[in-house]
């Protein structure tokens, strides 16, 4: 067991789309940055993550 192939990358990279665009999307609805998703990356991070976003005021919803 070498270094990992394009193919094991490329898998990588479609598990990462996968995870990370709806949540930018979910966050971009929330009306923050989609950047914030980055941190869905990082261990540990990622759970921090979704509760500071699950219990917050999300800007769009103070409009109502």
């Amino acid at each position: 067991m070498g270094g990992m192939s394009i193919f094991h990358w490329i898998i990588v990279l479609v598990v990462l789309a996968v995870y990370l665009v709806p949540a930018v999307r979910i966050v971009q609805k929330g009306g923050c940055s989609g950047w914030w998703c980055v941190l869905l990356i990082i261990p540990l991070v990622n759970i921090v993550f979704l509760w500071i976003f699950a219990f917050a005021r999300w800007p769009s919803l103070r409009d109502r």
